[in-house]
Order: C-alpha cells, then sequence, then structure tokens
C-alpha cells in the first residue's frame, strides 16, 4: 500500500511540475497560419516560412504614455509569430521621469529585467512580505520570480527603459490596483480589509473602472 501511495505522490509531483510551464515544443518552430481562424495551433508548411517571421520591429520606439508616466509595449505571439511554441515573451517598458509601473505579477512566468536607459527603483516582495529591491542602472538586471508582486519607478531625471524577458508564451499580467478596486468585489469587504470609508473607496472605484 506504501509504495502505491508513494508511487501516486511521484506522478502528481510530474504532473504539476509539466502543467506549470509551458509545454516543450515537439517542432523547430512553428509559425501560425494566419489564414486559419479556427485552429491558431496550426502551422505553417516549412517551406513557406522565412526569416521575416522571426524579426520583429515593433519596439523600435516607446508606446502610449498612460496617466502613472509608464508605456509597456508586450511582444508575445500573436504579434510576433516567430515566437509560438518556443516557450517565451517580452515587453518595452519605457518610464517618463517619475513615473510609475505599479505593484503587480505574473502568473504563469518569471521575469528578467534588463536597464537599457536609465535609473530605476525595481523590486519585489516574498511571500513573508519581505521588500528585495534597489536602484538599477543601466546595463543591469534583475529577476523577479514567477508569481510573486513587483515593481518599478524611474528615480532620474530622464527617461528610462527596460527589456522584460518572459519565460512563457503567456505569462499573464495583474495589476494589484485594477484587480482590488477595478474588480466586482463587494465594497463591505473592500471598506472591511483597508479601513477606508465609502467616498474614498467610491473614489478608487472611479479611478480604476474598465
Amino acid at each position: 500500500m506504501a509504495s502505491k501511495v508513494t508511487v501516486f505522490l511521484v506522478l502528481l509531483i510530474h504532473i504539476y511540475a509539466v502543467s506549470s510551464s509551458d509545454p516543450d515544443p515537439v517542432y523547430d518552430f512553428c509559425v501560425p497560419r494566419t489564414n486559419l481562424s479556427s485552429d491558431a495551433l496550426s502551422c505553417k508548411n516549412s517551406t513557406l516560412v522565412t526569416v521575416e517571421d522571426f524579426v520583429y520591429s515593433g519596439i523600435k520606439s516607446p508606446g502610449d504614455f498612460k496617466e502613472t508616466g509608464f508605456a509597456a509595449t508586450p511582444v508575445s505571439s500573436t504579434v510576433f509569430p516567430g515566437l509560438n511554441t518556443l516557450g517565451m515573451s517580452f515587453v518595452r517598458a519605457d518610464f517618463a521621469a517619475g513615473g510609475v509601473n505599479v505593484p503587480h505579477y505574473h502568473p504563469r512566468a518569471t521575469e528578467v529585467g534588463f536597464v537599457l536607459e536609465g535609473k530605476i527603483y525595481s523590486g519585489f516582495i516574498d511571500t513573508k512580505n519581505k521588500v528585495f529591491a534597489r536602484v538599477l542602472e543601466k546595463g543591469e538586471v534583475m529577476v523577479f520570480p514567477r508569481g510573486l508582486v513587483h515593481f518599478q519607478m524611474n528615480v532620474g531625471d530622464s527617461p528610462a527603459t527596460i527589456l522584460g524577458s518572459f519565460d512563457s508564451q503567456n505569462p499573464g499580467l495583474v495589476k494589484i490596483p485594477a484587480a482590488i478596486f477595478g474588480s466586482e468585489i463587494k465594497d463591505e469587504l473592500l471598506l472591511k480589509a483597508f479601513g477606508f470609508n465609502s467616498k474614498e473607496l467610491a473614489k478608487l472605484r472611479k479611478h480604476f473602472e474598465s
């Protein structure tokens, strides 16, 4: 009986490990056939694939800046077909002086952030609420473990840029302020959890509403 339980636990751990990361590719590459709307996983015939499928020029310039002074240009297989099935994606993040990337996390990926320009106060919070943060300068890299809340802020006097890389084709993104105050969580719960009054909560709700 004990051996059966051991085998079951080993299988369970293996299944969890496999399901918690992107699957390994079974081809050299799989550039999607864009003319098929019903089967997103169907690949082009390799004879029709060109070098242009593996080149992307959409992050030469910053994206649209939000009121927080932050602009993000995500790059996934949706816009860069050559990434399909390769288990990775990335993002260009630009910061105006004082710009902030609000606390957020990626449920399906670890992120590595490389500072291209500027000075960025950058960090993450572990499950014991310990903060790991410091100012990063041009050429420095920081890793943000999968599922942990992290953040960035431009602390320099000029614009800053980070290139972030993810070990998943679909890392996911949960922005903490919007997830809490822009969702349909009952007001009563939020009032008790944060100690706000109704007027303060209504103001936050309006700010983060979709």
